[in-house]
């Protein structure tokens, strides 16, 4: 379904597109992609073929314009390498070799797979795996939740990113939207804090650079010089995982200098004895000692920030990768109130703002999930395949919207486990991943422009619309349809699998909701995106007069919650489709030294000596688009960035190959010798395919199974190597 006929001409006055000549037309879109910007898009048609992605020009936050990702969307499309058909594995699993099959061959043997392993072992022996690959309602993470609640599955615990951080959030200040992320142009102190905004979020960036060419001081805090850091006034580095220690500094100082607003503090926090006693042991001296950032750069950080209002501090999602991650974000969470910041418009704090009022009981229907029914942690995919003694078996995995070779942690493990003769592999896809070549069954999945959806953003305020443009191609169905057929072939006659795709959608959020008053599916369709119910971004100050969504109403420095009961899981629950884990948490904020974080340049407790943090990519989203020569050119060979006294001492050089390497495994990479890493670290970011690169190695191949303090966000950046130069390719 499409806008009518009538609607195209209008569409194309309105967006500046010059009017498409006979039977082309213009529908509206939605990028489907793990990221917080959530763009708006327009799919152009052309005789029944997609021939442009253009980013939608009226949208208020993504302004027309999309990011390296997307430039070429419409081309992705019809990459010559795209699956087409189901395809049944005729070679050893790994080596890519499979067969064109039938539909219904394809369902016959998972329905008599399922059946038999069902009636020997039960349902739990069957694992569902999706993940955001796609972030639409009917067709992302959660689209197969209903299904395997009904059929009694494991249920695959979804903690990669956001829950811990996410918790944090629920602690202190609540499940608020946020600082608008468009009023960042009446900022006048802006803090990046463990992001990389020019390469993830980057339709934010033009919101920080015109506040920045107004007079504000734009901070970016990450242990390495992203490109973003390069275009900021400062760039504040501490060590990886210390940024907990750093931010109770800051509290410490505005403290007891005086620097807080006492009026805002009294009225709208709770616990503020709490916190001073938290933050007591972090002085900046001893700070600068954990951090690496000296003591008089930790003191400016603390009163200009304090001190010039509007202040606001963008989180990014690399803090809770570390076992201190979700703690750091609690006491970054803090910050705001003690100075007052969210008194401006401008001022604040924008993290996770995810909290769009979804039907999950219309989407994932719980309350199917039966009794006591086993739940595992998907970050522990490879010791679960792989351990002897869980009951029942993992027999069955079924991946959809993920990768998980390429982007969960200890990769070499969860290889070993898909290796498994015994172990029942069905993998929905576009292309044949890393995952999909060691799948049994390959099926083939829709991409944005030939399915309709509904995208929510967890980076700005509006929900889009993304119209089907164009049929798929060959035999390719959607994530929403495959569950449907599914749902058939075991008899589950629900409306849930009956409906059609767009009555399910137009159900799908609450529209009783305040955050949806005065919108509807309707207008939605119509318009393309919407607005959630708020003011307009110049009068928007969400917490000015407090109203914090808290259990006191106020910014929880000292969480009222029963933290040691896991109280905050339900909300999870619900956001993340998964049962979240019940960890005893502290009620405020703290600190705890751990391995990872020892000071650079010696070895902590025998481990390898170089802490290995992993961003995420500028050319690829995750994984994808790491197939595509394009992206690969523009990123180029798996690197590493290296700095000089350690390259050094290795007699490595610039564009030498080395192998970064730990018990786990190891990859292979070109060094970058640079000062934009300190001494003890190196960076190597993630995304790359182990099959494309040298050595059939990446960097989850040693990253292990750690998981942070609370919320079991998986602690990729607490992953210790060493780097040798290789002098020799390897086999």
């Amino acid at each position: 379904m499409g806008l009518k006929n009538t609607d195209y001409a209008v569409v194309y006055r309105r967006t500046g597109f010059a009017e498409p000549p006979g039977n082309s037309k213009v529908i509206f879109g939605a990028c489907p992609h793990d990221c917080p910007d959530g763009c708006s898009m327009l799919f152009v048609v052309e005789e029944g073929r997609l021939t442009k992605v253009r980013g939608n020009p009226d949208h208020p936050f993504t302004r027309g314009r999309l990011c390296v990702k997307l430039k070429d969307f419409a081309q992705h499309h019809y990459n010559p390498d795209r699956l087409e058909h189901p395809l049944r594995r005729i070679g050893p699993k790994g080596t890519g070799a499979f067969a064109r099959i039938t539909w219904d061959e394809a369902l016959d043997e998972i329905e008599g797979r399922w059946r038999r392993l069902i009636a020997e072992h039960g349902a739990e022996t069957i694992l569902p795996y999706g993940y955001a690959g796609n972030m639409g309602l009917l067709n992302g993470m959660n689209s197969g939740d209903a299904f395997f609640n009904k059929l009694g599955a494991t249920i695959g615990e979804k903690t990669f990113c956001a829950s811990s951080a996410v918790t944090a959030q629920l602690m202190t200040v609540g499940p608020t939207l946020g600082t608008d992320p468009e009023s960042f142009v009446h900022a006048r102190f802006i803090i990046i804090w463990g992001g990389n905004t020019v390469s993830t979020n980057s339709h934010l960036w033009p919101f920080v650079a015109a506040a920045q060419k107004d007079g504000a001081k734009v901070v970016v805090i990450d242990p390495h010089r992203s490109r973003t850091a390069k275009l900021a006034d400062w760039h504040v580095a501490p060590r990886p995982g210390t940024d907990g220690a750093l931010a109770l500094a800051m509290i410490r100082l505005i403290i007891s200098r005086g620097w807080l607003d006492a009026d805002y503090v009294g009225r709208h926090a709770l616990g503020l004895e709490e916190l001073k006693a938290a933050a007591a042991p972090y002085s900046a001296e001893e700070a600068a000692r954990i951090t690496g950032v000296s003591p008089e750069e930790i003191s400016r950080l603390s009163y200009e920030y304090a001190n010039t209002q509007p202040s606001v501090i963008r989180v990014g999602v690399g803090l809770e990768r570390h076992p201190n991650g979700g703690q750091a974000i609690r006491a970054i969470d803090c910050l705001p109130a003690l100075v007052g910041a969210w008194r401006h418009t401008g001022g604040g704090l924008l993290q996770m703002p995810v909290f769009v009022p979804v039907r999950a009981d219309v989407l994932s229907k719980p309350e199917w999930i039966q009794n006591n029914v086993r739940v595992v942690n998907l970050a522990n995919l490879g010791v679960v395949l792989t351990d002897p003694s869980l009951t029942p078996a993992i027999n069955s995995l079924f991946v959809w919207n993920a990768n998980p070779v390429s982007q969960a942690p200890n990769s070499n493990k969860i290889v070993e486990g898909l290796l498994r003769e015994d172990l029942f592999t069905v993998v929905s896809e576009h292309f044949l991943t890393d995952t999909a070549r060691y799948a049994d069954l390959i099926l083939p999945a829709t991409m944005a422009a030939e399915h309709n959806d509904i995208v929510t953003s967890w980076g700005h305020f509006y929900i889009a619309m993304n119209h089907k443009a164009i049929e798929p191609p060959g035999e390719a169905i959607s994530n929403f349809e495959l569950f449907q057929r599914l749902a058939g072939r075991f008899g589950f006659d629900d409306p849930r699998f009956t409906d059609p795709d767009m009555a399910i959608l137009a159900r799908s959020l609450d529209w009783g909701s305040r955050l949806l008053q005065g919108r509807s599916f309707e207008l939605l369709e119509k318009s393309g995106f919407i607005r959630l119910n708020l003011p307009e971004k110049d009068d928007y100050r969400p917490h000015a007069n407090g109203d914090f969504p808290t259990p006191s109403g106020k910014c929880e420095f000292r969480c009222s919650l029963d933290t040691t009961s896991g109280l905050v899981a339900p909300v999870l629950r619900q956001m993340l489709g998964g049962r979240q884990t019940s960890l005893p948490i502290a009620p405020v904020p703290g600190y705890v030294p751990d391995p990872g974080s020892t000071p650079a340049g010696g070895p902590g407790g025998g481990r390898p000596p170089l802490q290995l943090v992993s961003p995420k990519s500028h050319a690829f989203l995750n994984s994808g688009y790491a197939n595509e020569q394009e992206k690969l050119n523009r990123q180029q060979e798996q690197f590493i960035l290296i700095n000089p006294s350690d390259a050094g001492c290795r007699s490595i050089e610039e564009g030498n190959a080395v192998r970064v390497f730990n018990d786990l495994g190891e990859f292979i990479a070109d060094a970058r010798v640079t000062d934009d890493v300190p001494r003890g670290v190196v960076v190597a970011t993630f995304g790359y395919w182990r099959s494309r690169n040298r050595g059939n190695g990446a960097v989850n191949s040693v990253t292990g199974n750690q998981r942070s303090g609370f919320a079991g966000t998986p602690s990729y950046n607490d992953t210790m190597v060493e780097v040798e130069r290789r002098f020799t390719w390897p086999a």
